[in-house]
């Protein structure tokens, strides 16, 4: 078949796309997402040149693409109020919608379902080729059935040029992966396929939305799929990809003992690594991660990789997305190269990391005290205590005693003098952590916690396979800080205005827990507590 390649910015280009489409035929779009495949959701032959042109299984449904609210009424049997709110915050955007569907929609298009997923695209060109058909547009992802979906128009060529009729020029996506999917046809909101809107976005709008257990694992045999992405290995290159769940020091570890492999990596694993990589993004950065996941794996067949180590995201935001993608292009291989997980327990000053460290110790884990193994001799030798003196005054350890107090007050006077102490303190933390850390695995136990308010600024967080973020109000924090620290209010203050934002902590984490009453917080803590249980059916197993 000969592909016409058009451009976006090309009237006359989307005015034949349109023409196309109106005639039955189908053709490669961008949207802020992915590029999808269209054709007229009202034709079925015209949705059955899509499956041939993937190769995909008909019984994965496609989603509906509208470009003006009044065109979704008449796709389905009614448009329950929970809908309009999701419609209403979020179209134009990456969510879709999945109600029961009118007569107007083919089996073919949606899958054999009584359902149907809609969803009203941002892209600029998208809207603009739907207006030019003049009908909805079914489209999945323009990729090859099982292929990454393509981000850039050189992608969306390679998969489907020579079958489709035309191809259409956007740029670049800019979500990186396919919508959210949400179904309101049940007797509850359920996300089925996470993407550019979040969990917490949806339940801002809901309240508790419940998530379909096949986001994160497999489908099960003879189960139906409700939703695109959920039934079939997806988005896979032709290397054979695992898994690693691991911390950034691990994880380069494991890679660079097996030579021969390619690392599909994270910004932080790369001064570790020695063999070829590349990088999907910070480990901090869910959309960086999400758009250019799968641009890397396309790039990973470019350069002949065989094998390829994924270091495993996390899955909180738009990062559960990410990981939904790779733990199908991963075929659900998934290893974590030490069997254990070291778990960074951080949040701001007098949030309560202490009382929740205990539920956890009780729980069956290790937990460091990385402020009281501060305090030892180990860290603050001789060495250590002259070089504090040179920085901040010889009055600061008298005879020898540091007075912890006088430092304090001092080192967190100013920014710059909060850097001295860290720059002469931090080498030996992380060092007497690390010491501790292994000495707590060599006794037998599978998890650790660091008790550790500098995770971040210390380095510490290269060691960790898991943030854990406890959070307070700032009222709270404040008291705790004067009775714990025996501080002054004014002190108090000035030791919490030294401190990052609290976002700062939330940002990076993998769990946030908020320090309430103790059955809230085992409460809070009960999904963590399960996903880290390696020989219970945990992350591992």
């Amino acid at each position: 078949m000969d592909t016409l390649l058009l451009s976006g910015d090309h009237k006359n280009d989307m005015e034949r796309a349109g023409e196309l489409l109106r005639c039955g035929d189908i053709v490669g779009f961008p949207t802020e997402t992915v590029y999808g495949l269209a054709a007229n959701a009202l034709d079925p032959e015209a949705v059955k040149k899509i499956f041939a042109a993937k190769g995909r299984p008909v019984d994965n449904p496609l989603i509906v693409h509208i470009a003006e609210l009044s065109q979704w009424a008449p796709l389905v049997r009614e448009i329950p109020e929970a809908a309009r709110r999701l419609a209403e915050r979020f179209w134009p955007g990456p969510l879709t919608i999945i109600l029961e569907k009118s007569d107007l929609i083919p089996m073919e298009t949606s899958g054999g379902l009584s359902t149907v997923g809609v969803r009203f695209p941002a892209h600029p060109v998208a809207q603009a080729l739907i207006c030019a058909a003049g009908v909805p547009l079914a489209a999945p992802s323009a990729n090859r059935s099982g292929r990454p979906s393509p981000t850039t128009f050189s992608h969306l060529r390679e998969d489907m040029e020579g079958r489709a009729a035309a191809l259409i020029d956007g740029g670049d996506c800019s979500v990186g992966v396919e919508s959210t999917v949400i179904t309101l046809a049940g007797d509850r909101p359920k996300l089925l396929r996470p993407g550019g809107i979040t969990l917490s976005q949806l339940e801002s709008v809901l309240g508790e939305v419940e998530v379909d257990p096949a986001v994160l694992n497999r489908l099960q045999e003879g189960t139906q799929a409700a939703s695109p992405g959920m039934k079939y290995k997806h988005y896979s290159p032709r290397a054979e990809v695992t898994l690693v769940d691991a911390s950034p020091e691990e994880y380069s570890n494991y890679v660079n003992q097996n030579p021969g492999c390619h690392a599909l990596c994270l910004e932080e694993d790369i001064p570790y690594l020695i063999g070829p990589y590349l990088s999907f993004g910070g480990r901090y950065n869910g959309a960086e991660q999400a758009r250019l996941l799968f641009s890397r794996l396309s790039q990973l067949d470019e350069l002949g990789a065989g094998r390829v180590y994924a270091h495993m995201p996390s899955k909180r935001g738009i990062g559960l997305a990410v990981y939904n993608r790779l733990i199908r292009a991963a075929g659900f291989s998934v290893i974590n190269p030490k069997n254990h997980f070291v778990v960074g327990l951080t949040g701001p000053s007098g949030a309560g990391k202490s009382t929740v460290g205990k539920l956890l110790q009780k729980a069956g884990w290790a937990v460091i005290d990385c402020d009281a193994l501060t305090r030892s001799p180990e860290v603050y030798d001789s060495q250590c205590v002259l070089a504090l003196q040179s920085a901040f005054g010889e009055d600061i350890a008298p005879k020898g005693e540091l007075d912890r107090r006088k430092l304090a007050k001092r080192a967190f006077a100013t920014p710059e003098e909060k850097r001295r102490l860290e720059e002469i303190t931090f080498p030996r933390i992380l060092a007497a952590v690390r010491r501790e850390i292994e000495r707590n695995f060599s006794q037998g136990k599978q998890v650790v916690a660091l008790d550790a308010p500098t995770l971040f600024e210390a380095g510490l967080d290269a060691s960790c396979t898991r943030i854990l973020t406890v959070t307070a109000p700032e009222a709270e924090r404040l008291a705790r800080i004067q009775r714990r620290d025996g501080m002054t209010e004014e002190e108090a203050k000035l030791r919490l205005s030294a401190q990052r934002e609290e976002s700062f902590y939330t940002d990076r984490a993998d769990y946030v827990v908020e320090n309430r009453a103790e059955g809230e917080l085992l409460e809070a803590l009960a999904p963590v507590l399960q996903e880290l249980q390696i020989g219970n059916g945990g992350a591992c197993s």
